[in-house]
């Protein structure tokens, strides 16, 4: 089971640290589909500037019907002017001033022919708009699907350029939950609120303009709210907003542990930490569901309360606007539109309030990815890379090298090694004496901080992290499987190997004695964490795999340690093949493994304080001695 690095990680910020500035880098995101962003717009300003004009249109289909009514009681024969007199003189000024503002024809009724025409024309706007509006969000889905395909191919591009360093100073499971569970929630968050901003900009803007050609004034106590509203929101919105980043910080914890408890699941078991994981489990779902119910809680504020602050206006509007229709300063349809365009106008300042919460939601894992894209990479391969010639002999080098993992704690000082061609070098030591630190450095895991590792007189700065690493092979104490058969693992060596290559290289490796007891044979499927085959069997496979590579220089970094003596037996017949007519670094701790070595090297704290062979490190009397009498 991994042991997580807590005490290496960055600790999380308690809220976005730059809320503006990773939306409108998400946004600029978009910039790629600009073509098809800017037909979205296109469409969307046509469709809501034919929704928008709807209501004036039935506000004039209500002043013809009320014109008719009120024309169809005046007495035939009299102009407006004269029928509005003849109200005053009455002392019925109200009537009258109602009567000024119509545009009315005294014994006429209702034109039921005009009426069906502003209605049919409507109706016709309406359904063009929602044409518009449906093609809008369809070619917006595709936006935001491309944006999102390319965010991901960028995260994973990135994955592959990080240093090694980065992965071993964080939790496996909080690194996925930013590649998977942050992307997905990145991706719901702006399919949910980036066609309703752009709907509800377009709409304000436009239904604004609208309002004003009725009246400014109720135009003016429309909008004399809007920044009552727009400070409750932002007053909610930056207490929701840390909320809203503990959430997502704490569900790559959650995660983090869930991976690790799985992956060393018989290790928890087998030394009673169930109740532990569980207990640990708990604690962290439950931070998960605090941070997540008080931020939507929060967020969940905002809609009630603009929708209070949009009421207060719309009932001021209500009131105004009757007394203006009484005194014949607006029609009766006029005042009908001005009231739909009011439920317009707060519409969208609600809901975009109102899905504040997603938003916030989506920019903390934006900021969590752009994290990760930010995160420092490993130097880049030189822009014209040298190459070791493919018939090279296999030397391989170490000048002066000086490295460590920290600044100010040396792992590896001063160390200089010569390993000649076709060779067997063993290196042995106590924990932390950096031998697989040199393992990591010859395979550009981790760059040397001064001089230079060689093969066959080549820098390996000079050359691709490619070329290196395709020369060398590899056969780990932990051993790696895929979930697949027995047969694909071992072609991952070399995909372009055929089937008698492969039969061949398991041969070799003692893999084909015990796949024929198997079911399925090659066909068996097994994966890292347990299957039908045991850890040597699955060791023996791995050996196979780096057969079929065709290596030119190997690497055995503790490859029996975990295995019984009869599998170790196998084991060592197999790396005896494997290490045939190459350079070979073996890395073990059983001095038995190693006694056939061309040379081998005693390593203590980051020097070689010994080097020959087996007998000359014997006769000594050194530290190679003491390790082989303890």
């Amino acid at each position: 089971m991994t042991r997580p690095l807590r005490p290496m990680m960055e600790p999380p910020a308690e809220r976005t640290r730059d809320f503006k500035g990773s939306a409108t880098r998400l946004l600029r995101r978009l910039v790629p589909q600009r073509g098809l962003t800017a037909t979205v717009l296109l469409l969307g300003i046509g469709g809501i500037a034919l929704g928008v004009v709807g209501p004036r249109i039935l506000g004039h289909a209500t002043d013809l019907l009320f014109n008719g009514v009120i024309g169809r009681e005046l007495p035939a024969g009299l102009s407006k002017a004269e029928a509005v007199e003849q109200a005053r003189a009455r002392g019925d000024t109200t009537f009258a001033d109602l009567l000024s503002g119509m545009d009315v024809v005294p014994g006429r009724g209702v034109d039921f022919d005009a009426v069906g025409r502003t209605l049919l024309l409507a109706l016709g706007l309406y359904l063009v708009a929602a044409l518009l509006i449906w093609l809008q969000a369809r070619l917006l889905n595709v936006v935001v699907q491309r944006t999102m395909v390319a965010m991901r191919a960028d995260v994973e591009a990135k994955v592959h350029r990080l240093p090694l360093s980065y992965f071993d100073t964080r939790q496996r499971g909080e690194v996925l939950s930013r590649v998977t569970n942050d992307v997905d929630n990145i991706q719901s968050s702006l399919s949910m609120t980036i066609a309703q901003l752009l709907t509800s900009i377009l709409t304000v803007v436009a239904v604004l303009a609208m309002m004003l050609t009725i009246s400014p004034l109720l135009t003016g106590i429309t909008v004399v709210v809007v920044p009552l509203s727009l400070w409750a929101t932002r007053t909610i919105a930056r207490r929701s907003q840390k909320l809203f980043v503990a959430q997502w910080r704490n569900t790559g914890r959650l995660n983090a542990h869930i991976e690790e408890t799985y992956s060393g699941f018989t290790v928890v078991k087998t030394f009673g930490h169930r109740a532990h994981a569980e207990d640990r489990f708990r604690d962290l779902n439950d931070d998960v569901y605090e941070a997540s119910v008080g931020a939507q809680f929060l967020s969940g504020l905002v809609g009630p309360v603009t929708t209070f602050i949009g009421n207060i206006s719309y009932v001021a509007v209500a009131v105004v606007g009757g007394l203006q229709v009484a005194t014949g300063q607006i029609t009766l349809g006029g005042i009908q539109a001005f009231i739909q365009y009011v439920r317009q106008f707060n519409q969208p300042l609600t809901q975009v309030a109102s899905m504040y919460n997603t938003m916030q939601s989506g920019i903390a894992s934006a900021e969590r990815v752009f994290d990760l894209l930010d995160a420092d990479e490993q130097v880049p391969d030189p822009p014209v890379p040298a190459r070791v010639p493919d018939r090279a002999a296999g030397r391989v080098e170490f000048e002066h090298v000086h490295f460590g993992y920290r600044p100010g704690t040396p792992v590896i000082s001063d160390l200089s090694l010569v390993a000649e061609p076709g060779s067997t070098v063993a290196i042995v030591g106590p924990t932390g004496a950096g031998k697989t630190t040199l393992v990591n450095l010859l395979m550009r895991f981790y760059e040397v901080d001064s001089g230079r590792i060689l093969i066959d007189g080549v820098d390996i700065t000079t050359m691709s992290r490619h070329d290196v690493r395709s020369r060398i092979g590899m056969v780990l104490q932990d051993t790696w499987l895929f979930g697949g058969t027995i047969y694909d693992n071992i072609a991952y060596g070399r995909p372009d190997a055929t089937e008698d290559e492969v039969i061949a290289a398991a041969t070799a490796a003692h893999v084909d004695r015990f796949v024929h007891t198997l079911p399925d044979g090659y066909a068996t499927r097994v994966n890292d964490d347990g299957g039908n085959v045991s850890a040597g069997e699955k060791q023996l496979i791995t050996i196979a795999r780096a057969i079929l590579a065709r290596p030119h220089l190997l690497i055995l970094d503790e490859a029996t340690s975990s295995v019984d003596t009869r599998t170790e037996v196998l084991i060592q017949q197999a790396t005896a093949e494997l290490r045939r007519d190459r350079t070979s670094f073996i890395i073990a701790h059983r001095l038995s493994t190693i006694r056939d070595a061309d040379v081998i090297l005693v390593m203590e704290a980051g020097r070689i304080v010994e080097s020959g062979t087996h007998d000359d490190l014997l006769a000594r009397h050194g530290e190679y001695w003491a390790m082989t009498r303890a």
